[in-house]
């Protein structure tokens, strides 16, 4: 017979004129599974963390919110796959799978994949290692033992129930396990601004013998004899672009004549708040008929090209940050800092802080990071017991998580505490409680690289 708990359910604020001021609600929900580690959230770091969980043997579900899984990967047409790792990890299995070159920090030879490949490769991947996959089911609430998560109460199309773990993992980008478990959290910088969002798309029919490639605000390629982002803004001065889209990022893809564009932007949105999403994804798409227009009329090779397709989500860099037991500072990644709990090795990219006020970058001068390592207690938050974060949302500074936040690192993340999660089960201990070293050995033998 299928266990049932009773589960308070948090209040609902209605705010329509002449009703209630809020709800109260207090139902029965089912528990109907229960896993050894539950992962929330399947992009890249929750794959990863899914898929290494059960390769140790344990019985892993992750809750999806979309109707695909990939996550950046697929619904939010983001490529190409930047930032690097150290050797051995799940990022370079990955890219293989989706035929991309490997480790490259800031795209110079790297290229977008192909979005509806990654939709079927990376579900193979999950159903391989024998991931039980719950799509188009949104998290509601976390179940709570005092301090202690024991499980998730999702929504989907059969109504509400509950799913058990031993340990849980967020992986959902927005902290929101952590969040709704009661551990404390941070946005963006001291004045609470956060970067800016983007909607990522894909244009074919360009020349290749004139079409130019850009891949962002550190490169300092030209067209017609002007560096080519230098006469964005200039065309952002004389009325031809909006302000905020002076920065025109134009990557290559794995087929020739395409473009993977990332140049979109809304200034001032806090995707944690739903009333703010739709006017910002509408803005974006208006952005992307005028950037077509743009191309057509302004740039040599571009004169024909058309829009194939976009992401089906925004394109999120920044909302909740949940403190953890150690909080990484950018000053920290800079110099290359070696940590003796180190799970994530050698990463590596630029501290990417994309304006949130305007085009471009937010400082005046791009910091370059040496390869860092990213500590075990980054990914235990602070209060919550046998609960994991692994993705943008772990615990640093705004300007750290503008280096870390990118695939490539969150993969080898979502690998780490993925390992992590499954080594509790098997000992019976709380995350806080696991030996550290004996996890670093694990991850040694698998062929991770975790030392110089």
């Amino acid at each position: 017979m299928p266990v049932r708990v009773q589960f308070p359910l948090r209040v609902l604020h209605l705010f329509k004129a002449n009703q209630m001021k809020n709800v109260s609600l207090n139902r029965k929900v089912e528990v109907r599974e229960t896993y050894d580690v539950i992962v929330v959230g399947a992009g890249p770091a929750g794959i990863c963390a899914a898929v290494a969980a059960a390769r140790q043997g344990r019985r892993v579900a992750i809750v999806e919110r979309y109707g695909v899984v990939g996550g950046n990967l697929t619904a939010g047409y983001v490529g190409p796959i930047l930032g690097m790792v150290g050797k051995g990890t799940m990022r370079d299995e990955i890219v293989r799978l989706l035929g991309v070159p490997a480790n490259d920090m800031i795209g110079e030879t790297g290229c977008a994949h192909d979005f509806e490949l990654a939709k079927c490769r990376l579900a193979e991947l999950l159903d391989d290692a024998g991931v039980t996959v719950y799509l188009q089911t949104t998290l509601c609430d976390v179940v709570m033992e005092a301090t202690t998560i024991r499980g998730v109460v999702v929504s989907s199309n059969d109504g509400m129930f509950a799913l058990a773990a031993t340990i849980t993992v967020d992986c959902t980008g927005d902290g929101l396990v952590a969040y709704l478990a009661g551990a404390p959290t941070a946005k963006g910088r001291d004045d609470g601004l956060m970067q800016p969002v983007t909607l990522e798309f894909t244009i074919d029919n360009v020349d290749e013998e004139r079409g130019i490639i850009c891949i962002g605000d550190v490169d300092n390629v030209e067209m017609n004899g002007e560096r080519f982002l230098d006469f964005c803004k200039r065309c952002a001065s004389d009325g031809r672009l909006p302000s905020n889209l002076a920065a025109v990022r134009l990557h290559p893809t794995v087929r020739k004549g395409e473009r993977q564009v990332n140049t979109t932007q809304m200034n001032g949105v806090d995707m944690t708040q739903p009333s703010q999403i739709f006017k910002a994804d509408l803005a974006l798409r208006r952005q992307m008929q005028l950037l077509m227009g743009f191309f057509h009329e302004n740039l040599p090779g571009y004169e024909q090209c058309r829009c194939k397709s976009s992401g089906t989500t925004t394109g999120v860099r920044e909302t909740r940050r949940v403190i953890g037991d150690y909080v990484v500072t950018a000053e920290e990644l800079a110099v290359g800092k070696r940590f003796d709990d180190v799970i994530v090795h050698r990463a590596e990219f630029v501290v990417d802080i994309h304006n949130p006020v305007g085009a471009g970058q937010a400082e005046e001068h791009i910091q370059y990071c040496e390869p860092y390592d990213l500590p075990y207690r980054c990914f235990t938050p602070q209060g919550v017991e046998n609960l994991y974060t692994a993705g943008r949302c772990i615990s640093g500074t705004h300007r750290a998580h503008a280096s870390y936040r990118v695939m490539s690192i969150c993969m080898a993340m979502g690998e780490a505490v993925g390992i992590a999660a499954a080594m509790c089960c098997e000992g019976g201990c709380t995350p806080r409680q696991l030996d550290v070293r004996a996890l670093q050995q694990r991850m040694t033998e698998q062929g991770i690289e975790l030392f110089d």
